[in-house]
């Protein structure tokens, strides 16, 4: 495991010399927001963090999940959700790493994923991503066999507390997983539906107020927001073209449900996940780059087929790598506020169009690979099952 220790000091070595130190600024508008609410002082919607424009942007049932934050010091919070990412994030790696060695490559990857800097956005802001990865993920790969039951729930979970998993859902109805599409449904609308009994006035504020209010995220324009609808604000930050978004929307979405059911009829769960991951990005109006955790999913892919297939193991290791260095690079940068000219059009939209290859060239394995290299990410649901498609 020296290799290990050698990349993890390394990255930590990276990090410290080129990251933003961002203070778990996200966590304290959840903290702040939450206390403000528990304690008396008003309507969690109402709370603006200090010498900012940010208030709590999630649904209400997120402020309920959060609740022990508001019984708490800081420390204490930043101690559990640092601790809550960094367990998350193991479990997703350990899923999606396939045998053999799985041990040995879990710890590389996850060394790895310390440069990574959606991932140390992630870690460094305080986010909520990786909760919801792993929510999906866990719902995704083990809602089989005995546990169909409860297939849906995990991915309905994470779509109350924020609305861009919620294409999960859809990509179970797309794979014709009506029970487990019905649950998530359920799941999510029951959670709101409580959470709007307790607090009402809340709920309303959200639905009515806070959930169309564009100023309290900032500009769809800002370097930050690596989506499709981020590149076309930038082509013209006034008035970008909801004709060209709707456009751009429409084709990843064909190319995603083309790929998905593929990987869903060949049995490859895992595969399914990383696409859906990465078009939620690609459509979600508003991607800052610590939301790009759901492209890891495709990147560990890349890495198994290398791995798997000696004769295109170049291609899939060199895509991976190219991946990983750019979106380890805060190549995109440079260009805030520098987009006008075609070459700041291009850096400036750097994660977006890797987003866009990967929808593309993630792997699908075969029925055969599938069962060659079965993991925790396949165990309990083989090719036969009768919920793959034909």
């Amino acid at each position: 495991m020296a290799i290990v220790a050698v990349l993890a000091l390394a990255a930590l070595a990276f990090d410290a010399a080129f990251a933003t130190r961002h203070g778990f600024f996200d966590l304290k508008v959840y903290y702040g927001a939450v206390n403000w609410w528990v304690h008396g002082h008003g309507e969690l919607y109402d709370f603006i963090k200090p010498r900012s424009t940010y208030g709590f942007t999630y649904p209400p049932f997120a402020a309920v999940a959060m609740l022990p934050m508001a019984f708490v010091p800081w420390g204490v919070a930043i101690v559990i959700a640092s601790l809550l990412t960094i367990v998350a994030t193991g479990l997703v790696v350990w899923w999606l790493v396939a045998e053999p060695d799985r041990r040995y490559k879990a710890a590389l990857i996850l060394a790895l994923l310390i440069a990574y800097e959606p991932m140390r956005e992630t870690f460094l802001f305080g986010q909520v991503n990786m909760l919801l990865v792993a929510l999906v993920a866990g719902d995704l790969f083990f809602g089989v066999g005995k546990n169909r039951r409860w297939a849906g729930v995990g991915i309905g979970l994470a779509t109350a507390v924020k609305l861009t998993p919620g294409l999960f859902i859809l990509y179970l109805l797309l794979t014709k997983r009506w029970r487990a599409a019905l649950v998530a449904m359920g799941t999510a609308a029951v959670t709101t539906l409580a959470t709007a009994a307790i607090a009402p006035d809340m709920a309303r504020e959200f639905f009515t107020n806070a959930l169309w209010d564009t100023d309290r995220i900032g500009s769809l324009a800002f370097i930050s927001n690596q989506s499709l609808q981020g590149l076309v604000a930038r082509l013209n930050p006034e008035h970008p073209s909801s004709l060209l978004w709707l456009v751009l929307a429409i084709g990843v979405l064909v190319v995603w449900v083309v790929r998905s059911r593929r990987a869903y009829a060949a049995g490859d769960e895992a595969a399914g996940l990383a696409l859906t991951g990465v078009v939620s990005c690609l459509v979600s109006p508003v991607t800052w780059i610590h939301h790009l955790v759901w492209l890891i999913p495709s990147l560990i892919l890349l890495v198994n087929a290398g791995l798997a297939d000696r004769a295109h193991r170049r291609r899939y290791w060199a895509i991976a790598g190219v991946s990983y260095a750019f979106l380890c690079s805060k190549v995109v940068w440079p260009f805030d506020n520098h987009f006008s000219s075609f070459w700041g059009f291009l850096g400036s939209n750097v994660y977006v169009f890797i987003a866009l290859a990967l929808l593309f060239l993630t792997p699908i394995r075969s029925p055969h690979e599938v069962v060659a290299q079965l993991g925790i990410a396949e165990r309990g649901r083989s090719v036969g099952d009768p919920g793959v498609l034909s």
